[in-house]
């Protein structure tokens, strides 16, 4: 495919459910009443059988623009139509605080005005169920239409004239009109004024987010959207954090690789919680604590790699064969079969994540206490799977291997488990947590080519893997020596692409060999190139690398080398935790200050 592709969508959300709305004000996306539920509008996968929410301009002759209320995740479209009029649509989920709680309600609210002229549009509404196989009846009520068939209501609410709602006839739009559609508790109190109301109330809390974050004046606005970004893929009555909120976007087009990404990698817990402590922001890494808590209570032999955003352990996978894939890409896939997969990385992480709330006095909590024989559970299980061969954190489905990028993990959740030790006054603990620290860097060293210097991605492996750069960022090897310098300089030659883009590895795996670039590979190779000095470049790149987002800075999972569009899953929170940790570290070493 010559012509690039992007995703031409924005997202908008309140820690409950996200919804994807396209440069034509099309609903594409949403799952209710979770985030991993069937969606209720999904032409992102299926055109005729997804459904739609969309507001038409009579003409077919028009353009639009999209754009975010500034510091906010509210979506405004506007249309300029061929006769000269226009309107916007302005969506948003609404979220604010009140009665000592965040209300984050089932909403979706889209307000339609005028922008010029009497503009002629039509709206509609057609939500589907059971991933497209079920169409509910509409049912006309006094002041809003419902929709049959859910296991709760699902009501829209509006001032058009419900005749032009229930029979997708056109209207003047002379004013401005409301639509409210909900899931669950439907709307009963005045909707102009409460919808006002929540505008105002959501855009004050998104912008009162905003300034409690302590972002450097380093692309400051870049920094903001991704922490925005992230911060709506939170599932905040559990805390956990999903890796994005879509299924079954192509990592390439043709490739099969196909996944289902709406549920919480325990992988991602460490680069997400550094995010968040990048910026500043304390309450959301708690709350993702809380789930890890949970998760590690569990009574199961040893962790997974992922999880539902309730912590269930079983996402038995599934093919839809009745859907047609994103432009035609099969199979669509819910579920992911990798959470029967051994990958041994992830104690490395929990431990590794839970270290703040031992070593860091901003988070003294005596009811930590309980913890204690979990860690030293965790601690127990990087011990038992030393010379265990896994997965890896790239999911390989039918190879296992000794991993350096495990062992890499091994070694840093033993160095966090030297500092909990501390907490705890353990000197068992902490001779153990000493023991597998040493145990483990012997095996990294066993991934050294002792040709090249460069550390390959398993022991007694001649092939390399962009999530070794990390051997840097992660002080594994010291970023001033020359054994940092020969190792950078090896991957640069095997996988890194132009403007800095990165594969994960070239070599063929159980789908074939990779044709897109991985975009959080591109920041973990800025980090390094920042942490070893050469920030030139890696201020360079870091600019080249953003530039891959789409038209509101919102980045994919995968970006295509030779032409750079869009594919994987997105918004890709790894993607945009990428961009965060990557410009933290550039800044760090400007010596920039963060602005609060």
């Amino acid at each position: 495919m010559d012509q690039t592709h992007k995703y031409d969508m924005g997202v908008v959300g309140n820690c409950a459910y996200m919804a994807y709305i396209d440069k034509e004000a099309d609903v594409k996306w949403l799952c209710w009443p979770r985030f991993d539920s069937s969606f209720v509008f999904g032409g992102l996968l299926d055109k005729e059988k997804g459904g739609s929410f969309k507001i038409i301009p009579e003409t077919d002759s028009f353009e639009t623009s999209q754009h975010y209320v500034k510091n906010t995740n509210i979506l405004t479209t506007e249309f300029h139509l061929s006769d000269g009029s226009g309107f916007k649509v302005t969506d948003f989920a609404p979220r604010f605080y009140q009665y000592e709680r965040y209300y984050k309600p089932l909403m979706l609210v889209r307000k339609l005005e005028p922008t010029k002229g009497i503009p002629r549009v039509s709206v509609q509404c057609d939500p589907v169920g059971n991933y497209g196989k079920r169409v509910p009846e509409k049912q006309q009520g006094s002041n809003h239409v419902r929709f049959l068939g859910y296991d709760q209501q699902m009501r829209l609410t509006t001032n058009i004239p419900l005749s032009y709602i229930m029979d997708n006839t056109s209207f003047v739009l002379t004013g401005a009109v409301y639509l409210v559609l909900t899931y669950g508790v439907p709307l009963e109190a005045s909707l102009e004024s409460t919808v006002e109301e929540f505008l105002i109330k959501t855009k004050r809390y998104w912008r009162r987010w905003v300034k409690s974050t302590s972002i450097s004046a380093f692309h400051q606005e870049k920094m903001i959207r991704s922490a925005l970004v992230l911060k709506i893929h939170q599932y905040e009555d559990t805390g956990a954090i999903i890796a994005s909120g879509t299924t079954s976007l192509p990592e390439h087009p043709g490739s099969t690789r196909n996944w289902d990404y709406r549920y919480c990698w325990m992988r991602d817990t460490y680069y997400t919680l550094n995010a968040f402590n990048n910026i500043g922001h304390f309450e959301e890494m708690e709350d993702y604590f809380r789930y890890i808590e949970n998760v590690a209570q569990k009574e199961s032999n040893h962790l997974q790699p992922l999880y539902s955003i309730t912590a269930e352990d079983k996402l038995i996978e599934k093919e839809l064969s009745h859907l047609d894939g994103y432009l035609g890409n099969k199979p669509v896939r819910v579920g992911n079969d990798a959470y029967t997969h051994i990958q041994n990385d992830v104690y490395g992480q929990v431990l590794v994540s839970l270290l703040p709330f031992y070593a860091d006095n901003r988070f003294k909590n005596p009811n930590r206490q309980y913890t204690r024989q979990k860690i030293m559970d965790v601690i127990d299980k990087i011990e038992e799977t030393m010379d265990q061969p896994d997965a890896g954190l790239w999911e390989f489905r039918n190879k296992a291997q000794r991993h350096c990028y495990t062992y890499l993990f091994h070694w840093a959740g033993a160095s966090s488990a030297e500092k909990i030790a501390d907490y705890f006054g353990d000197k068992s603990m902490k001779l153990k947590a000493r023991n597998l620290k040493k145990a483990s860097a012997e095996r990294i060293e066993a991934c050294r080519d002792p040709e090249t210097g460069v550390y390959m991605q398993a022991i007694g492996s001649k092939d390399m893997d962009a999530s070794c750069l990390q051997l840097i960022s992660m002080h594994y090897l010291d970023p001033n020596s020359e054994a940092a310098r020969k190792h950078l300089a090896g991957m640069e030659t095997e996988l890194k692409g132009s403007d800095g883009l990165f594969y994960r590895y070239k070599h063929s795996d159980d789908f074939g060999k990779p044709e897109s670039t991985f975009l959080v590979c591109a920041f973990w190779y800025i980090e390094a190139l920042a942490c070893v000095g050469r920030l030139e470049e890696a201020i360079k790149y870091f600019e080249q690398i953003s530039s891959y987002s789409n038209h509101l800075g919102l980045l994919s999972e995968d970006v295509d080398e030779r032409n750079g569009s869009q594919w994987g899953n997105f918004p890709q929170t790894y993607s945009h935790v990428g961009q965060i940790n990557a410009a933290y570290r550039i800044a760090k070493k400007l010596d920039l200050p963060n602005f609060l």
